[in-house]
């Protein structure tokens, strides 16, 4: 850390030449003339950011300021990739692997906070439950967590994206209101909640300082500077799951047995978020419709790095207070420890004439008293990278130090490359526009090294079936999916231009090397024909008790944004709150009528856990009717894949917040946070049947996410209390689970792997299209092929069986066969058809949304 003795000299000698007499200031300071003064000044600056229309360089065209962007380039090009941050040793880094670990992992860690949390995210929902089931959790609710922290005298920042309200509906509003009224005046922890939104999107908002398009994405957390959390998950509703992917909530034995409250049971792909501020309405029924289940991938982190991702947010922080709070006395200036005195302008730290909210400083203990500032707490040598520029984070020059290590991880790969994302959208070259990010070239020129020395070489990449949540692919409201689909398929495979045409024209064949997958998964709906007979005797549907059941368990306490007044938990005066818990009670009883009491088994509200390890046979699965009505209760839908994770040769991992698109890795775009990681230790493994030395970070990961792709793990328990992998990493390391899969998978070229995933993805990729003519598929090649493709008759619901007059037997002998998640990425899709027509939304202008 720097000393800041002589910047804070030459500060002083510069306030006594402005200000001679300091006593008389001083007498003037309670006077009103001094706060006419300071009204003027604030009301001058304001009035000034009008300016900054016709001046979009304003952030950067003062001396002082282009002395700091000419700083911030010297530490850049001092470390690898031109990151803002230099690599660090010692780092102990562990990795979760989809939401229930992940959040179970973050409520251990929060509780334990003692100073200060940062957190940033894309989407942040108040209202979810970290621990599952909500009913018995109601305690580990994200917003009851924080509360607790914050009565403890714990100061919480919060930032937040502020979506644009017509395309995105993720209620930025209600996140920030609903934080805020956790504390109110006069009560313990008031003042200690603060939430920023930003950007704004229009001139009325906040004159100069807006953007249209782009989007803060970043998801992560720091606690205490002592540990942060990052990677692909935001705390918000869609994203809690576990390994198996369960698409059924649907409880005969209660609601109370519930795993996705309210909101948080969703499908995109029938029905997007509607009013996500009333948190316990869900207008998609779980009686007829299976959820969209999640996987993704993220890290916590103890070591310099936590630095590293704190300075990004104190950056962030005092950025958007500058941009847009900096009359606001809820928003402090920070101020960090090594970035002080003459380094403060690298966190955007500013100095007016009359600040408002004061300065805090942080961490409120001293560096030195976190464990990682004396000695190595794991063996992970890593480095944090971003996307940044001026509208994210009022920094020139544009960092994309996340694209620079991509592309050069990806082409110094000797072995495989892994890779898991949302999106994948890149370019070969300077001939694919409106794409610009070169990690396409990077694949194109690994492949051909390794095919022209002969070397087995594989890119393996799973991303999802659809990406950004399309309905029907056919209808005017996806083209903006189909156009995003459109770009995909021409960075893989249509076109001289793509990553196949490419390799290809360098006389090497890209089937060798590169293939595309995606995930997908079924369940069974456990509505019995005994449920349907308490909904007739009741007259209540199940739809109605999902609401009622939301509103017990997550109606109290917190008001909404919406709210008038706050509510609360017992507040008999709520005339819809009782209706609705009057009709679960009318369901309730209902319930001994219809055959079913307190001990129904819950064993069969999801059968997600046959595609898994040791998992038994749909076949063998007990139903509680005839076999006419269980099958109409089968469904499926995509796995979707939100993990922003590369691994390359099991050496290195990527894993943050950056998709492989433009709009997260150029820089100029959205907003990323992601980490580089190589474990120093290394183990014995084995590569193509040869020893080898690999990283115990990337290649346990590695091993452990092919075989949930694979059906090679045991389905997981709801609870996650007794799982080590759970847990943060101050509580114990990862459990690797070791056994006979764990060193089936641990050669990721071996033959028999290979014909085992290349198999499952072959054989499960079948069974969908004929038991559900699931799509996107390798036989739609035009519009007029998905008209013949997809099912027509008037019983079909989205994600269920095609054929009603299907075999009952055969359909669960069917489904005994699928193993794992895998199905091949159908690149055919579509191939003859204009995916998206040039017009109003898809045009020169807007091209770059999409990309």
């Amino acid at each position: 850390m720097t000393s800041s003795t002589g910047s804070e000299e030459r500060q002083s000698l510069s306030d006594k030449l402005k200000h001679p007499f300091p006593e008389l200031r001083d007498k003037l300071k309670d006077t009103h003339l001094y706060e006419a003064k300071k009204e003027f000044y604030h009301f001058k600056s304001k009035v000034g950011k009008f300016h900054n229309l016709i001046n979009p360089n304003h952030r950067h065209d003062e001396k002082q300021e282009q002395e700091t962007d000419a700083k911030r380039q010297r530490v850049a090009e001092s470390h690898r990739f031109d990151s803002f941050a230099p690599e660090r040793e010692g780092n102990n880094i562990k990795w979760y692997v989809d939401g229930r670990d992940y959040f179970y992992a973050v409520s251990v860690a929060l509780e334990k906070a003692k100073e200060v949390i940062y957190i940033e995210d894309w989407w942040l929902s108040p209202e979810l439950f970290l621990r599952r089931p909500p009913y018995f959790n109601q305690e580990w609710r994200l917003d009851q967590v924080l509360k607790r922290r914050a009565e403890a005298g714990v100061k919480i920042y919060v930032v937040v994206y502020k979506e644009v309200e017509a395309a995105i509906s993720c209620n930025s509003a209600h996140t920030k209101h609903a934080l805020h009224a956790l504390c109110p005046p006069g009560t313990p922890g008031h003042g200690n909640i603060a939430v920023m939104r930003h950007p704004d999107h229009n001139v009325f908002e906040n004159a100069g300082d807006m953007t249209f398009y782009w989007a803060h994405h970043e998801k992560f957390i720091v606690i205490d500077y002592a540990m942060a959390f990052i990677g692909g998950l935001d705390l918000c509703f869609g994203r809690w799951d576990n390994r198996q992917h369960p698409l059924a909530d649907v409880h005969p034995a209660g609601v109370r047995n519930e795993i996705f409250p309210g909101q948080d049971f969703n499908n995109n792909r029938v029905m997007d978020f509607q009013t996500v501020a009333d948190w316990k309405s869900n207008e998609l029924s779980k009686a007829d419709f299976g959820r969209m289940p999640w996987h993704d991938v993220a890290m916590a982190v103890i070591g310099d790095c936590v630095y590293d991702i704190a300075e990004h947010f104190v950056l962030r922080w005092n950025f958007v207070k500058r941009d847009k709070y900096k009359r606001d006395n809820g928003y402090p200036w920070m101020i960090m420890q090594g970035r002080e005195g003459e380094n403060e302008d690298l966190i955007a730290v500013q100095r007016p004439k009359f600040p408002v909210g004061g300065y805090v400083r942080h961490p409120m203990s001293p560096l030195e008293t976190v464990p990682w500032a004396h000695e190595h707490q794991g063996t992970v040598h890593a480095q944090v990278v971003r996307s940044s520029c001026d509208w994210s984070s009022g920094i020139e020059p544009v960092e994309h130090s996340i694209q620079n290590a991509y592309c050069e991880i990806i082409s110094k790969a000797q072995h495989f490359v892994y890779i898991e994302n949302q999106f994948f959208i890149t370019a070969t070259g300077e001939n694919q526009a409106p794409i610009h990010n070169t990690i396409g070239r990077a694949i194109v020129d690994a492949c051909v090294r390794a095919g022209k020395e002969g070397r087995k070489f594989r890119v393996i990449i799973l991303i999802p079936a659809i990406p950004g949540f399309a309905g029907d692919l056919r209808g005017d409201a996806a083209m903006g999916t189909r156009a995003i689909m459109d770009y995909q398929f021409k960075s893989i495979n249509r076109g001289e231009n793509s990553i196949f045409g490419q390799i290809k024209a360098q006389g090497v064949e890209p089937g060798d090397h590169v293939f595309m997958f995606n995930l997908r998964s079924f369940d069974r709906l456990n509505r019995t024909p005994a449920m349907q007979q308490q909904e007739e005797k009741s007259g209540v549907t199940y739809q109605e008790v999902q609401r009622a059941n939301a509103e017990e368990i997550m109606g109290g306490g917190v008001p909404s944004s919406t709210d008038k007044k706050p509510r609360h938990k017992d507040d008999t005066g709520n005339e819809e709150r009782e209706h609705m818990i009057d009709q679960k009670r009318k369901f309730e009883s209902s319930r001994e009528d219809a055959g079913l009491s307190d001990n129904t088994s819950t064993n069969q509200d999801t059968i997600s856990e046959t595609a898994m390890l040791n998992g038994g046979k749909v076949s063998e699965q007990p139903w509680d009717g005839d076999p006419e009505s269980e099958k109409t209760n089968f469904v499926q839908e995509e796995l979707y894949i939100h993990g922003k994770t590369l691994i390359v040769d099991d050496r290195i991992v990527i894993c943050g917040s950056s998709n492989i698109n433009d709009r997260s890795q150029m820089g100029i775009h959205d907003s990323e946070l992601s980490i580089v990681m190589e474990d120093r230790n290394l183990i014995d493994s084995t590569m193509d049947g040869q020893p080898y030395k690999a990283g115990h970070h990337a290649a346990t990961l590695r091993r452990l996410l092919w075989r949930e792709h694979l059906g090679l793990l045991p389905a997981q328990t709801i609870d996650a209390s007794g799982d080590p992998n759970a847990q943060p990493p101050d509580v114990c390391p990862n459990n690797i689970m070791e056994g006979p899969e764990y060193e089936f998978v641990a050669d990721p070229l071996s033959d028999q792997v290979w014909d085992m995933w290349t198999g499952n993805a072959t054989r499960n990729t079948e069974l969908f299209r004929h038991l559900f003519r699931a799509d996107p598929d390798d036989n739609i090649k035009t519009f007029e092929d998905y008209e013949s493709f997809l099912p027509k008759h008037s019983k079909f619901k989205q994600g269920h069986l095609h054929d009603p007059f299907m075999d009952p037997q055969e359909v669960r002998q069917k489904l005994d066969q699928i193993k794992g998640h895998l199905v091949w990425m159908p690149l055919d899709f579509l191939q003859d058809a204009e995916m998206a027509e040039k017009g109003l939304q898809i045009n020169a202008y807007t091209e770059s949304i999409y990309t």
